[in-house]
């Protein structure tokens, strides 16, 4: 990418990739990559058509690819020399830089990097092995050397003298343009990537026509007024005090149009007849409060607005909103419609390596027996894969298993397996859907995040969510939680049998037999004091009133 229209370009470029295959094999095109083609510069190298045609000896094959990519590109097209010290690699190189002079197109050096450092090599076979689901074999390995690492300016100079050999000027000329070219792909990380800035759903999209001319502060006021009425809460001089400190702090930060994002997206669920609840800091808010995303009074319970939004913190607010497990999907598909597939997504989820996969894949990498791999897996506990040499050291029914090497008592057979998967420690095994995590902001998302599919067909951005918080997008967690799933399948099942409607979240908070139970400690389906834990705690504690639930799940564990 160029720059900021090269990047909008390349996220777009990569989503459509994504989108126009099944999930996990991406598919693209010169018709693609030409819909998309702004800003970008093509790097053609020894796997490209041209590479190929070259390698074929193919010279009117690769003059008429070259064409074609030149009628897309333009002069922003170069050709990558690669030289892996592999058998033909220097000839193959060689043909595309007398290519190149001969057909005035601009060369760059790269070494087309795979790993790190060159001891990484066998872990990315391994990986490529994994996930073809074949076994390690000469015939399934893309490499022929162990060179494909990110190697330093002196070694990349060392490459450009072995390609050119003694011609010293032509070597210096062939490291310039790369280093030109490199210096040509200028991305503002904040104007283009988005780091430091956050945008959010524009203004019309969250607001009334009665709100239409107003700026995002006038209109949370405006709301946060007419939720006082709606709460029943008399103006007071501590609510006003309260309720304008808490709007500067808001405008001070810049925020007032994510407090409007949110609030939409809880009227929305609402509207769904989808029961929810805010979690965590922010029921400090009494704005959230005023808002109708949280249903706890901040000023009866004197909560503090600085836990969840300060001048101090320099990042976006983080509000959970608990729905109905059953129904999640159903507020995701919601959410979708109303703002539109170009300004939502759901984050995604790297799924890492730990002991286990680690080595069942390395297992069927290495063609071991499944039975063998399988028993070998389970016998170690949940942990790191990097953890697996000091398992077999230190654990008693592994050191009895032999499975370790000679010096650790074992019969080192499985030495080669867990240096392997010691390796892949903690790199990413797929990709998958986070599950609450959902991007807001406006049409312009996914000029700043590529996006592919998730397995149920969700748009899934390819950052996670600590990405995601970086480049500032407006994260929503929405949580399914099972228990408000219970409650509403019970509301249900009693107005099936009984006949009769139950306002659940307007039933006393001083009911004598619910503090009974609770002290009875049978509290196993009761949300958050159903642990073993918990129902020791309640038992020695005894609550009597709603405040002493409120005081023990606090004590026991901050947040909710």
């Amino acid at each position: 990418a160029r720059d900021g229209a090269g990047w909008r370009s390349l996220c777009r470029l990569t989503s459509a990739t994504h989108l126009r295959g099944t999930r996990g094999e991406p598919v693209s095109s010169l018709a693609v990559a030409a819909e998309h083609a702004t800003g970008l510069v093509a790097l053609l190298g020894p796997e490209s058509p041209v590479g190929r045609a070259l390698a074929a000896g193919r010279a009117d094959a690769a003059v008429a690819q070259l064409d074609a990519w030149r009628a897309v590109f333009g002069a922003g097209l170069a050709l990558e020399l690669v030289h892996h010290r592999g058998r033909g690699d220097r000839s193959r190189a060689q043909a595309m830089l007398r290519f190149a002079a001969e057909h005035h197109v601009p060369v760059v050096l790269t070494n087309a990097v795979r790993y790190v450092d060159s001891f990484d090599a066998p872990t990315a076979d391994v990986l490529d092995a994994s996930r073809r689901l074949v076994p390690l074999d000469l015939r399934h390995v893309d490499r022929r050397t162990a060179e494909g690492y990110l190697k330093s300016g002196k070694e990349m100079a060392e490459v450009a003298s072995d390609l050119v050999g003694p011609d010293r000027d032509a070597a210096l000329r062939l490291l310039e343009g790369t280093a030109r070219l490199a210096e040509q792909c200028t991305v503002d990380v904040r104007e283009d990537l988005g780091i430091g800035t956050v945008r959010y759903p524009e203004l019309d999209v969250v607001t009334t026509p009665a709100e239409r001319g107003m700026s995002p502060s006038q209109v949370l006021r405006r709301r946060c007024e007419a939720g006082l009425g709606r709460r029943g809460m008399a103006l007071t001089e501590r609510v006003r005090v309260r309720l304008d400190d808490e709007l500067g702090v808001i405008d001070q930060l810049g925020y007032p149009s994510y407090f409007l994002t949110v609030a939409d997206v809880v009227d929305l669920i609402k509207s769904l007849r989808v029961r929810a609840a805010a979690r965590g800091s922010g029921a400090g808010s009494l704005v959230t409060y005023l808002l109708g995303i949280s249903d706890v009074d901040p000023i009866r319970y004197g909560l503090l607005m600085e836990r969840f939004l300060s001048p101090l913190r320099a990042q976006l607010p983080d509000v959970d909103i608990d729905v109905e497990s059953a129904r999640r999907m159903e507020v995701y598909d919601a959410v979708l419609e109303r703002f539109g597939a170009d300004r939502v997504s759901c984050i995604s989820m790297m799924d890492t390596y730990r002991v286990r996969h680690a080595i069942r894949d390395v297992g069927a990498a290495l063609g071991l027996p499944v039975a063998e791999i399988d028993a070998i897996a389970k016998a170690f506990p949940h942990i790191r894969a990097n953890q697996v040499h000091a398992a077999l050291r230190d654990l008693p029914e592994l050191r009895a298993s032999r499975f370790g090497s000679p010096r650790a008592g074992g019969n080192g057979a499985f030495d080669l397996l867990f240096d392997l998967v010691a390796r892949l420690d903690g790199l990413p095994r797929h990709i998958a859907l986070h599950p609450c995590g959902v991007l807001l902001s406006d049409a312009t998302l996914l000029d700043r995040t590529p996006v592919e599919h998730s397995y149920l067909g969700y748009p899934m951005s390819q950052f996670d969510k600590d990405d995601v918080e970086e480049l500032g997008l407006l994260k929503l967690d929405l949580l399914g939680i099972r228990m408000q799933s219970a409650i509403a399948h019970a509301l249900d099942e009693v107005a099936r049998v009984d006949g009769e409607t139950v306002d659940i979240d307007a039933v006393p908070r001083d009911d004598p037999a619910t503090f009974e139970l609770i002290r009875s400690t049978r509290t196993l389906g009761m949300f958050q004091i159903e642990s073993p834990g918990q129902r020791e705690l309640v038992g020695k504690f005894g609550p009597e009133t709603f405040e002493d639930i409120v005081i023990d799940i606090s004590l026991f564990r901050p947040g909710p």
